[in-house]
């Protein structure tokens, strides 16, 4: 077993699916300029948590590594 059979696996939500198929010809451009920006930031906060995931298991590999 390992750490990651530990995490919690999540499906792609039924809002995230309804996000990505959305039909954008109603939105104006500044609507859809701020909805560029609102995903970007999600997407940094994605990173940052791959990243800290990423972190944790270096530091719980390195402390059970024989």
């Amino acid at each position: 077993m390992s750490f990651e059979d530990l995490e919690p696996r999540f499906e792609a939500s039924d809002k995230l699916q309804a996000l990505i198929r959305e039909d954008l010809d109603g939105y104006a451009v500044v609507d859809l300029e701020a909805r560029i920006t609102a995903l970007e930031a999600e997407i940094v906060r994605v990173r940052a948590a791959i990243e800290a995931k990423s972190s944790q298991r270096s530091a719980a590999d390195a402390l059970f590594k024989f």
